[in-house]
């Protein structure tokens, strides 16, 4: 029987740097957030990649800062920014079962934790 999903991430405080790294959708992950993947938010991640390899002005950005943010119970938006508020693209998911806010950095085509910059 397969585990269940650890939705609060209660391991992603041990990701300091990275040992690995894994090809989603030709961007580069790392150990951390493929912790986040195999723990039941892998929708973000791969929403995210999607967005930044399809939007010319994100492909071009050095850097940029992708966060979850919880609206309500279960809502939840995507945002892209570049690092200083500037806020680039916006979805809006109508129902998740995320339990926590994330901010993800994605830079030289790897998208990680921003405990492993």
């Amino acid at each position: 029987m397969a585990s269940q999903p650890d939705l609060d991430l209660k391991g992603l405080g041990g990701y300091i740097g990275t040992e690995h790294y894994y090809d989603v959708f030709g961007i580069n992950v790392t150990d951390g957030v493929k912790y986040i993947m195999d723990n039941g938010y892998s929708w973000f991640v791969t929403d995210a990649i999607a967005v930044i390899k399809c939007n010319e002005r994100l492909r071009s950005q050095p850097f940029l800062s992708v966060k979850l943010r919880r609206t309500g119970d279960h809502e939840a938006d995507l945002l892209i920014e570049d690092g200083n508020h500037n806020e680039f693209y916006r979805q809006h998911y109508g129902f998740t079962d995320a339990k926590r806010d994330l901010t993800l950095f994605y830079e030289n085509g790897v998208l990680l934790l921003n405990s492993e910059h």
